[in-house]
């Protein structure tokens, strides 16, 4: 979505004011944003990406129990050992 033009939608919200308030100040003495939209627009992608990060950590985690995977992954590390040390012994000399 990132570099991109995307067409935009008008959309109304209700904010707790302490929380407006907050956000304004912020956006003013900070200057990071442009407006209380672009601050918006920008916690709701930080937020994406943390809930995105978060589901794909959720979905490696369950590798780390599964027994079929542990046993594919030591075979696979056992096979690439030698030339894995030739690796680093290229590149240490």
């Amino acid at each position: 979505m990132r570099g991109q033009k995307a067409t935009k939608t008008q959309k109304t919200v209700r904010l707790p004011r302490p929380l407006l308030e907050e956000a304004e100040g912020l956006i003013r003495a900070s200057g990071h944003c442009e407006s209380l939209n672009d601050f918006i627009v920008r916690s709701m992608r930080l937020r994406i990406e943390v809930l995105k990060r978060k589901e794909l950590d959720a979905r490696f985690a369950g590798m780390s129990e599964d027994a079929d995977y542990q046993k594919e992954a030591n075979l696979l590390a056992e096979e690439f050992a030698s030339s894995d040390w030739e690796a680093a012994k290229l590149l240490e000399g």
